[in-house]
């Protein structure tokens, strides 16, 4: 990781110039790996950059929401290993760490690509529950993005196991989680006039403002799932309509990423 005051980052950024030496609009290399954790229904590792994390998911049996009564249940939650950064802590989910899990849930849910009408057992009783849990194994940056991608990769690997008799979960699969599309969240930051995708951690000392933008591609079109803003400026209109331009097709990138290592376990 390269260490450098906000002042000289801004100057660097200001004159066109990143740290690693990528262009304003460029992702750092991302690498997909499916079914790294056997005791998953589904999983995956994430490299972006030096951003490593892995998202793992259980299927367990549950009580419906009430006024969803014939609809399975997801939930997302992100885990921040002290070991990844100084600056985690043991202890309860820290205001990162909600965020995290709080953007990547938010563009699963409302891109609405995971039917959850099959995941009934019987309504107003007993529904699937999906659990996704995220760990960060080491934050160089972008975390967001980092785990949207590994909660995705392991969604599609996810195997459904089979009810016996008594209705209880057995170690059979009876096939893959029932999705229609793939969500992934795209991040940018502003520093400066500077518009820049994939903020390293050393980069985000600076950052102005930031906007997680997330895209799901439906019947060939894209289409917007989830914002989310942070940093405390603001954009333009026209710095809003370039990031949801690009939104548009670094997502269509990343979803090739994660189609290819999924194709490839097949």
């Amino acid at each position: 990781m390269i260490h450098m005051d906000p002042m000289s980052i801004r100057n660097s950024i200001d004159e066109g110039k990143r740290l690693d030496g990528r262009p304003m609009d460029k992702y750092r290399d991302i690498s997909v790996e499916v079914d790294v954790v056997g005791s998953a229904h589904g999983s995956a590792r994430v490299k972006m950059g030096d951003t490593e994390v892995i998202a793992g998911v259980k299927v367990e049996t549950g009580t419906p929401f009430g006024d969803r009564p014939d609809e399975g249940v997801l939930m997302v939650g992100a885990e921040f290993v002290p070991l990844a950064s100084a600056d985690f802590e043991s202890g309860p989910p820290s205001e990162g760490a909600i965020e995290v899990s709080r953007v990547t849930d938010r563009a699963i849910r409302e891109s609405k690509v995971v039917d959850f009408k099959k995941l009934c057992i019987t309504p107003g009783e007993k529904v699937r529950m999906v659990y996704v849990d995220v760990n960060v194994m080491n934050d160089d940056g972008n975390l967001i993005d980092a785990c949207s991608i590994a909660a995705l990769a392991a969604l599609l690997t996810t195997q459904v196991p089979k009810l016996d008799e008594d209705g209880n979960l057995t170690e059979e699969s009876e096939g893959p989680l029932p999705m229609n599309g793939k969500p992934v969240c795209t991040t940018f930051a502003k520093i400066g006039k500077q518009i820049i995708l994939d903020p390293t951690r050393t980069e985000g000392m600076a950052v102005d403002a930031r906007l997680t933008i997330g895209t799901f591609e439906k019947d060939g079109k894209i289409e917007f799932c989830a914002m989310q803003k942070g940093g405390i400026h603001g954009f333009a209109v026209k710095e809003l309509e370039q990031m949801i331009d690009m939104a548009e097709e670094k997502g269509k990138g990343v979803r090739e990423i994660v189609d290819w290592a999924v194709q490839k376990k097949k």
